[in-house]
Formats: structure tokens, sequence, C-alpha cells
């Protein structure tokens, strides 16, 4: 039976990202059109996960409450609402509509996020980090889907750029709703709803939490940046729409292709060793970006982003999952995605402005003391718990 509900999760998780992915290659372009002004045409996507930000402690209580089911079927009304109205805010000019649109797509991706626990919970815990990374990689069939999907549908509605598209995205949401009758995960047991809770500042005092943490929001944050400024970047030097498509698919195959394995690195390596594998994807992806600018650069750079993310978003999602109780989880999950989205939605609200204002190769530069702190808070953590009993998702440390 697990086996089923992962695939089905995996089938949200691939709707899911095929919209994040069809917004990634297509929101800046369309605010560039209909924004008022250069700098605001990363506003939209910005807005998409300012909501995600708002919507991820609520939509923790929520499903924490009425169970996992509930809480993804209503993420997923929100994004068939908020594609349709961003569709036809695009179709009548309107930037106001496609950011209300928009805000209303982050809803649905701020419910999404619980894929991945989802996925933790229903599995042994030997099997939780391939259970999460299985999940994740329903986003390499996305990468496909989505940008495709803008490039097919952009001029299909006559006399309009993309409005079609954002129409097939609310599909996309729509087929997430449809799965909801389909999947099978258990409602709250008491010990989740009511069990004992320690305080939690206690809990987020944990050094494990607060490495996972900080990964997640450096994994995300320094993806996001550089992967939101892209299209902009591409855009400025006169390279075409569908070699934007085919740098974002192939970012977005490096995100997700690596899950496949990525959980049996972990079980096999230990997970501090494949999170410090990840920042090294991190400064490889900023040394290429520097080396040049032309499209193979930028295939090459976008690959070793994704896989980075991955490497150390995975890391930092299992790292989290050993810090909580079953009662605690509702919390830390919400506090976790909240702080993680917190950061995703500064980097996408700021990416047009500071692309405009820095350029390229300094944007890339400004990446990297983040990134080198990554890599010092994972070694300061793997030398920590150097020497305690190990468990046998690889991690070496004990749960509090």
């Amino acid at each position: 039976m697990y086996r089923k509900n992962l695939f089905l999760l995996a089938s949200c998780q691939c709707l899911t990202l095929s919209s994040t992915s069809l917004m990634m290659t297509t929101s800046a372009l369309v605010g560039v059109l209909l924004a008022p002004a250069p700098a605001l045409a990363t506003l939209p996507l910005g807005l998409v996960y300012l909501s995600v930000m708002l919507t991820m402690i609520p939509a923790s209580m929520l499903m924490k409450h009425f169970g996992r089911r509930a809480g993804f079927a209503l993420g997923g009304g929100a994004g068939v609402i908020g594609g349709m109205i961003a569709g036809f805010g695009i179709y009548h000019d309107s930037f106001l509509l496609f950011c209300v649109g928009s805000s209303c797509i982050g809803i649905a991706n701020g419910f999404a996020q619980y894929y991945r626990f989802a996925a933790a919970e229903i599995v042994a815990e030997s099997y939780k980090s391939r259970a999460i990374a299985w999940v994740l990689a329903g986003g390499l069939v996305a990468a496909f889907i989505g940008p495709n999907v803008g490039n097919l549908t952009r001029d299909l509605l006559p006399g309009t750029y993309f409005s079609a598209s954002y129409i097939a995205l609310g599909l996309f949401s729509l087929g997430v709703v449809l799965i909801q009758w389909f999947i099978r995960i258990p409602l709250p047991s008491t010990e989740e709803s009511s069990g004992p809770r320690r305080p939690l500042g206690r809990i987020m005092m944990q050094p494990a939490f607060l490495v996972a943490v900080l990964c997640a929001m450096i994994a995300y944050g320094t993806m996001n940046l550089l992967m939101t400024t892209t299209p902009l970047a591409m855009n400025h030097r006169l390279m075409a729409f569908d070699q934007t498509a085919i740098v974002i698919q192939w970012h977005l195959v490096g995100m997700f292709a690596p899950s496949f394995f990525t959980g049996h690195l972990i079980h096999r390596f230990g997970l501090f060793k494949i999170m410090f594998a990840g920042v090294i994807m991190l400064l490889s992806c900023i040394l290429v970006a520097l080396a040049g600018q032309t499209f193979p650069y930028f295939v090459v750079g976008l690959v070793l982003l994704g896989v980075g993310w991955n490497f150390l978003y995975i890391g930092g999602t299992t790292l989290l999952t050993e810090v909580y109780t079953p009662a605690e989880k509702g919390s830390i999950q919400g506090i976790n995605e909240f702080l993680v989205f917190t950061t995703t939605a500064f980097t996408a609200l700021s990416s047009g402005y500071l692309h405009h204002r820095l350029g390229w190769e300094a944007l890339n530069r400004y990446t990297l003391p983040v990134i080198f702190l990554a890599a010092c808070i994972i070694a300061w953590l793997g030398w920590r718990a150097n020497g305690r009993k190990p468990q046998n998702t690889g991690i070496k440390i004990p749960a509090s």
C-alpha cells in the first residue's frame, strides 16, 4: 500500500512542479510585458513564494487536525483558481490580476511542500530518506512538462503571450485535487494530535534543527535567486525563449533526477557527506556562471545548481525529521517551511531589482558567503556528531 501512496504523492509532486516549472520559465517574461517598470518583472514570482511562506504554518496546523488529504485537496483547489485568474489577467493585460493569480498559485505550492513529509510518515524509519527522495523525483517529469507546455501554448490564444499556459497550469492543479480520491494517508493519530510536546524554544535550539533549517534556507534561497534571474539574464543577452526553456528544463532535471539515488547515497555514505557534496555543487555552479554567459554555460551552471539544491535540501529535510516527536511535527515542520520560504520569497521579490542594479556576474558572486556558511555548519555538526551512535538513516546524532 505504501508504494501506491508514494506513487500518488510523486504524481502530485509532478503536477505541482509542472506548474512551478512553467512559472519559472514564463513569469519573469510575462512580468516584462505587463509590469509598469522593469524592476517589477519578477514581482509575480516573488508573490508566489511570499504566499508559500504565509501558507506554511496554517497549512501544517490544518493538516495536523484534518489530515494530509484535506490539505492537499484544498491546495490543489487554490492552484485551479490561481491559474485561471493569472490566465485571465494576461489576456486582459492586467499586471494586478496576474499578481493575484500568482499569489493563489503560491498558496497551492505552500500545501504541496508537505508531500515529502507525508512520504516520510508512511514508510519505515530506515526508508525515510529514500521515500522523501522518490517523491521529489516526481519533479523530473515536470522538468519536461512545464517548459514544453509553456512553449506549446504561449501563442495559443491570439493576441496574447502565455495566457493559455496559465490556464493549463490550472488544469495541472485540478489533477492534484482528483488524485486525492485515490490516495490513502492515515488521519492524525491521538499521539500526533494530543501527545506530549516540548517547548518550541528547546526544540529549535537543537544543533540538528539549526543546521537542517539553515541548510534548507541556503539551498532554496541560492537556487531560487539564480534560477529566477536566469530568464532575465538570458533575455538581456538576446537569447531566444526556446533556449531559456531548455536551460530551465535541464535545471529541473538537475534538481530532481538525483532524487532516484540521493536517498541511497545518504544511506550508504552518511548524511553530512551528501550535504557537503551539495555545497561543492553550488560552488561549482557559481564558478561556471562567472566563467562565461553563453548558452552552454547557462545549461551547465543551472544543472549544477539543481544538483546542489537536491543534495542539500533532501539532506536538510532528512535531518529535520530526526528532531521532533509525532506531536511536535506540525509545529516544527510549519516553522521550518516558514523560514525556508521567507528566504525564498525574499530572493524572488528582490531578484529582478538585484539583476537590474547589479547584473548577472555580481549576483553570483554575492551568493558565495552564504554557501561557505553552509559548508562551515555542516562540518561543525559532523564534527560534533563524530563518534556518537549512528542511526539507520546515516545520521550520527540523537533525536533530541
